[in-house]
């Protein structure tokens, strides 16, 4: 008689037998992913559960599945409401000025301390500028309060000193827009310029010495050798920007808010904000279908400029 063959797995069988080995034999990094994975999980997707309230009549009594159908009854609310336009236009006020304004602003300052032969002053530079960063939000807003102060303010004192009057800035809605931009931009100028600087340190030196023979000035150079290399992370970043076009950050928007300059500061966040927590009566299905709306025309946004980036011949996301 022939020994009988030890079967082999074969199929889906197989298939587990190595994830299995493999799980096994790399625990420690099955480990190191888990709670990022389950962070992931509990606050990304399970909270997707609760986004058909958008679509309901909300009775906290009765829960989100005992909750009656309504369609689309609250996004035809917003849309028809006065304070859809208000919202949007202030939104996209703030975001498309500070992508146009902010946006090349770290690129150029990375350039010039890539160019800057003097070790010593590119270090200052460079704490000076990342500095800021570090600055929370509510200090940050209160440091343009007391630069500002009509009373106190170094700049209001700045301005009588010269003959003029002085002027309440943060209660001005034509200021408040330039005020939160600028200040966000020199914030943050210094640490965006950090991804760029990791980009230029990967060109290699042999580009520039061969510009050199050619007889590039250092500003050919830079223009022609250091620029095409940022190019694709520069693209990368600009799209990811993108994506959030209607996603103003709510806490600087908020602290910076006040009844004299409502008309350019309210924006979606803040409009939630006040619709959800800060009412007497929040309706919870409109504050999520306007939030649901928000995040449906970012991913828009993101797709459309990813496919114009992918047709000229640049680099995407996907």
């Amino acid at each position: 008689m022939q020994p009988q063959l030890s079967k082999k797995p074969q199929g889906a069988a197989l298939v587990f037998s190595r994830v299995k080995q493999d799980v096994i034999s790399k625990y420690q990094l099955y480990l190191l992913i888990l709670l990022p994975l389950t962070y992931i999980i509990v606050f990304q997707y399970f909270p997707m559960y609760g986004l058909q309230i958008a679509f309901k009549n909300f009775i906290a009594t009765k829960g989100i599945s005992g909750s009656p159908w309504v369609g689309l009854k609250h996004f035809e609310q917003f849309f028809n409401s006065p304070f859809f336009w208000i919202v949007i236009k202030n939104t996209l006020i703030l975001t498309l000025y500070g992508l146009i304004v902010g946006f090349p602003i770290p690129i150029i300052l990375a350039l010039l301390l890539n160019n800057s032969t003097r070790t010593r002053f590119k270090k200052v530079v460079q704490i000076v500028t990342y500095a800021p960063h570090f600055i929370s939000v509510v200090v940050m807003v209160g440091m343009l309060y007391q630069f500002l102060s009509p009373k106190y303010g170094i700049v209001n004192r700045i301005i009588v000193f010269f003959g003029g009057e002085p002027f309440l800035f943060m209660g001005s809605e034509n200021w408040f827009t330039s005020l939160y931009v600028w200040s966000d931009i020199w914030q943050h100028m210094g640490w965006s310029s950090i991804i760029y600087l990791s980009a230029l340190a990967t060109v290699d030196p042999q580009q520039h010495e061969a510009a050199i023979v050619d007889g590039a000035s250092r500003f050919k150079r830079m223009l022609h050798v250091d620029i095409p290399a940022i190019m694709p992370t520069a693209i990368i970043l600009l799209i990811l920007n993108t994506g959030y076009l209607l996603s103003v950050g709510f806490e600087k928007v908020y602290l910076m808010q006040n009844t004299m300059n409502l008309g350019s500061s309210e924006v979606i966040s803040t409009y939630l904000y006040k619709l959800s927590f800060a009412s007497s009566l929040p309706n919870y299905s409109y504050s999520t279908a306007i939030g649901f709306f928000n995040s449906l025309a970012n991913f828009l946004v993101l797709c459309i400029v990813n496919s114009i980036a992918k047709r000229f011949g640049k680099s995407g996301i996907w």
